[in-house]
């Protein structure tokens, strides 16, 4: 699978927020996308899924040369999209395993039940998360690192061939930047996933091995090069590439 933006453009409110975007994204790749509050990381990921407020205004999106952008959001999770929230929402009475369950189903022809459970209990163990969080409403009570970890494991079962992954080290103390950060690495490994990484912060990747890095700035692609480039953001900081 290829995800690709081309030149795209985004405003909200009549205030340009995405100006003139690309990437290219491989399956088996791992990309990071670094810059400041406000520079339009987390916009780009939300109208990649399709979040339905937000519409491009001019450019594309293709998954293997083909455009997206008409597609909702459920269309694009089943080709193979996945997106992993800087924010997750508690839903109170929707079961966390259930939504699991459902979410799977809406994407595969047939799930073993019995399979899946098994899959949730590892994939829960592997992330040490606390042992009821499985059992309770979707996020509801949730620690902010708790969560974080659910939508990993969400990402463990949906399997998806492209995940985005807007923070997923916010609300996390020490040991569990370490545990996420190698639970994404083996789960991407073993699924010959691509992995867009969106972060303020280095922490996480020193556990990871991102192959591209993208600097975001106002809404555009500032910078753009290897891990290298990681440590150059850590001594300059985000304004030498504004």
């Amino acid at each position: 699978m290829i995800l690709e933006v081309k030149d795209l453009h985004v405003q909200i409110e009549g205030n340009d927020i995405i100006n003139g975007v690309n990437l290219l994204i491989k399956e088996g790749e791992t990309h990071v996308i670094m810059g400041h509050n406000g520079s339009g990381k987390t916009t780009l990921a939300k109208v990649i899924m399709g979040y339905p407020k937000l519409k491009p205004l001019s450019g594309d999106i293709l998954v293997d040369g083909n455009s997206i952008v008409g597609l909702s959001a459920d269309k694009r999770a089943k080709m193979g999209l996945f997106l992993g929230f800087q924010t997750p929402v508690e839903v109170e009475g929707v079961g966390f395993i259930n939504f699991l369950h459902s979410a799977k189903e809406a994407i595969s022809e047939k799930v073993d039940t019995k399979e899946l459970m098994t899959e949730i209990r590892n994939g829960a163990q592997n992330l040490k998360m606390v042992d009821n969080l499985i059992g309770r409403s979707l996020n509801q009570g949730f620690s902010g690192g708790e969560k974080k970890k659910a939508e990993i494991l969400q990402m463990e079962v949906l399997k998806p061939r492209i995940a985005i992954l807007d923070e997923p080290d916010s609300g996390l103390d020490i040991d569990a930047v370490k545990i996420v950060a190698q639970n994404i690495n083996e789960i991407a490994k073993k699924n010959k996933m691509g992995l867009i990484i969106i972060t303020h912060y280095s922490r996480i990747l020193s556990y990871m091995d991102p192959q591209f890095v993208h600097v975001m700035s106002k809404g555009k692609i500032v910078a753009e090069g290897g891990k290298e480039l990681i440590n150059k953001l850590e001594a300059e900081g985000y304004e030498s590439f504004s």
